[in-house]
């Protein structure tokens, strides 16, 4: 978006209180007697731990109790985690003295400060049977394989592919990468009796409670979770972490409130990561470039006791048309822990592998990139024949190329030059579902013109105390000023955890549908009041403007909203509702986001350093309800999507099946040195099925082209094709 655009949208509603430090976040939050719990962690990856001597730990000032498998309590009902299937064995802490991966917890020391928990946790002592590790993804994957996502096949792929005119085959590898959020993972915890409070960094407060009461065998509606800001998460903290079982067992057996807060070098095992895959394309088309053969082979990692598995085929099977299509997803076990959602999860893995390809594709074929795409537009859902509930891509190529000055493009490589820099411009196409989940929220309106919004969703970045206090104010017909939106809270209405770009669909239109009911109820009670100018005035004839309600085209009706409840002596109007989406309607239609990712890149030809200048996002995601909210998601998608292609790699040294960079000094990741100009455009769209409030997802959507949009790149001004993520100097220089 033009930056004067920008200025004139409003602020996070919660900015303020972020950049002054008034935003309270977990590792903040106290209560009286508090004690602190620091983590002992394995340091081999297999294996059993055959004795913990603790008796040096105990003996230190402060330390009040040190959790081991030898007398941690045993959990309630250990169950399996629904989302990972029914044969996952999930992990708890502390439950056994097995070893599944190094990093892993195997005491928990308690103490009266901070620092007295961590020195006494360097004492204790542990002595392990070790087993050889492994954790390299090639030498485990002839130890055979578990079944990712199947798919049927669709036409006769194969036999068209050796038919194929043109032909394109490949590997394309991603290594593992880790979140590394500002905000480290921690849990405060509080039992009062048999009540429960718990502070905790989660993307989903009623998911964490249910997990609580399941592991502790407790009634849920005794426990209170609470996450009002959480500082980064995308994926990492979709799933309950050790340290919050741990804080809860440790404040049960101390009988005080405890607090585990993960150190940055312990963040690297403490939850889950963007598993590492290899992909094998083969694509064939005809000279006119229409694609006539879409074969895709993947598998990644998982853990030893886990089948987590991410879709990273099905991207080939949904953007382009073609009549044969066959995807293949496979997962195979490591001893590292278990994978875990990050940002664009399985669709920006398989989209580098796949828009590379097409690329690659597209120079056999001497066809422009974007008219290879134009080819093989898909004006319906390939894999269902279905239409689409709306798709402006063919708009997001237009305008994109139009305001990235696409045609002025030189299509040869290493053709385009800034004095010692080589220029490459590149291409690549994103598409996100556009998801929808039933969501409960609460609206109050006041007698002081004020509104109280309520769900129990959570804002982990990307500014959903806003977009939803727009959504309110908006069917209110308030200032923004005047609505209070609270959330984070497992007693309040329950919401989805914040995962999928779910949210604002979701919880949106929740809040919509509730404000439309309190609204109704107001004006049901007044129409009742004698003498009301309202009485026997239909609804839709009535609306709500500047904290007032008037009849449509009479403004000398209109009585603020205080007036409209003082005068049928109400204090208040409140109304809780859950909406559900009819899934009836939408499945007859395919609903997606999608979106066109333009990047200029500029390579030292010397030294093989690639400076990402340029980047124009295109994005056509239904309506935009908070576009400097939605801006500031692009923008952060083009900085991931720069980490992922140029910088992130989680090391691990396979002999022992450790990480080698657990730390920001050695996992790269981008600053604002690395970052060029981004700039956005916002394609509309009408979209009466996707939901009532016509939003899709867009947060995972603006990460999801750009890594291959930057491979891309880098080949245009290089001639140099990297197929194995990241793109560092070494493979530009050989």
């Amino acid at each position: 978006m033009m930056q004067d655009d920008l200025k004139r949208q409003p602020s996070r509603v919660d900015g303020r209180a972020k950049v002054t430090g008034k935003a309270t976040y977990i590792a903040e939050f106290r209560f009286p007697d508090l004690a602190y719990g620091y983590l002992v962690q394995s340091t081999i990856a297999r294996g059993t731990v055959r004795d913990i001597d603790t008796a040096e730990a105990e003996k230190q000032p402060g330390v009040v109790k040190i959790l081991t498998h030898k007398n941690a309590p045993k959990l309630a009902n250990p169950q399996a985690d629904e989302d990972f299937g029914e044969k996952s064995r999930p992990f708890f802490a502390l439950m056994t003295d097995r070893v599944l991966f190094s990093g892993q917890p195997v005491a928990v020391v308690i103490a009266d400060t901070f620092e007295q928990a961590r020195y006494a946790a360097s004492l204790v002592k542990v002595s392990y049977n070790e087993e050889k590790p492994s954790t390299d993804i090639r030498d485990v994957m002839d130890k055979g394989f578990a079944s990712g996502r199947p798919r049927p096949v669709r036409g006769t792929p194969d036999e068209a592919f050796a038919a194929a005119e043109v032909k394109v085959e490949a590997e394309y590898t991603i290594p593992i990468e880790h979140h590394n959020a500002m905000e480290p993972h921690a849990t405060v915890a509080n039992w009062d009796g048999e009540r429960l409070t718990v502070y905790d960094k989660t993307q989903g407060v009623t998911g964490v409670r249910n997990y609580l009461a399941t592991n502790f065998g407790i009634d849920r509606e005794k426990i209170t979770v609470l996450s009002p800001f959480v500082g980064g998460a995308f994926g990492a903290s979709l799933r309950p972490t050790p340290n919050t079982l741990l804080a809860v067992m440790a404040a049960r057996e101390t009988k005080r409130p405890v607090k585990i807060v993960y150190s940055r070098r312990q963040l690297a095992t403490a939850h889950g990561y963007r598993p590492a895959s290899i992909q094998k394309i083969k694509i064939g088309a005809d000279k006119a470039g229409k694609l006539n053969s879409i074969i895709h082979e993947a598998v990644h990692n998982t853990s030893s006791h886990e089948d987590f598995a991410e879709d990273l085929v099905g991207i080939s099977r949904t953007l382009y048309a073609c009549p044969n299509v066959r995807t293949d997803a496979k997962i195979t076990r490591t001893d590292l822990q278990t994978p875990l959602w990050m940002r664009a999860p399985g669709t920006v893995s398989g989209a580098f592998a796949l828009e590379s390809a097409l690329d690659e594709l597209a120079y056999k074929l001497k066809i422009d990139p974007l008219e290879l795409r134009l080819i093989n537009y898909a004006e319906t859902d390939p894999d269902s024949g279905r239409p689409f509930s709306s798709k402006e891509l063919r708009e997001c190529y237009r305008q994109g190329a139009e305001r990235f000055g696409w045609k002025d493009r030189k299509p040869e490589p290493r053709s385009m030059r800034d004095g010692r820099f080589m220029v490459g411009w590149g291409l690549a196409t994103g598409t996100w579902g556009a998801f929808l989940a039933p969501s409960s929220a609460r609206v109050t309106l006041k007698a002081d013109g004020t509104a109280l919004v309520e769900s129990g969703t959570t804002d982990i970045g990307p500014g959903t105390y806003t977009t939803i206090s727009l959504i309110a104010a908006r069917q209110l017909g308030l200032p923004l000023e005047k609505v209070t939106f609270k959330l984070g809270d497992s007693n309040l209405p329950s919401a989805p955890s914040q995962g999928g770009s779910i949210t604002t669909a979701s919880v949106g239109t929740a809040v919509q549908e509730c404000a439309q009911i309190v609204q109704k109820d107001l004006m049901a009670t007044e129409s009742k009041r004698e003498a009301s100018p309202f009485s026997g005035v239909p609804f839709e004839n009535i609306e709500f403007v500047d904290g007032a309600v008037r009849i449509k085209g009479r403004p000398e009706t209109a009585m603020t909203i205080g007036e409209v409840l003082s005068r049928n002596g109400l204090p208040e109007v409140t109304a809780t509702h859950t909406t559900r989406p009819d899934f009836g309607e939408r499945a007859k239609y395919a609903t997606a986001s999608h979106g066109a990712q333009f990047v200029e890149v500029k390579v030292d030809e010397e030294i093989g350093i690639v400076r990402v200048t340029r980047v124009v996002q295109a994005t056509a995601a239904g309506r935009i309800i908070n576009p400097k909210g939605a801006h500031s998601q692009e923008m952060g998608g083009v900085v991931w999507g720069i980490g992922m292609a140029l910088m992130e790699h989680t090391e691990i040294d396979h002999r022992i099946g450790r990480i080698m960079n657990p730390n920001l000094a050695g996992y790269h990741v981008p600053v604002n040195a690395d970052i060029g100009a981004i700039e956005t455009i916002f394609v509309p769209e009408e979209d009466t099925i996707v939901n009532p409030l016509g939003a899709k997802g867009l947060g995972e959507l603006g990460l999801v082209g750009i890594p291959a949009g930057i491979a891309n790149a880098v080949y245009h001004a290089t001639g140099i094709r990297v197929r194995d993520l990241p793109i560092t100097p070494d493979k530009l220089t050989r």
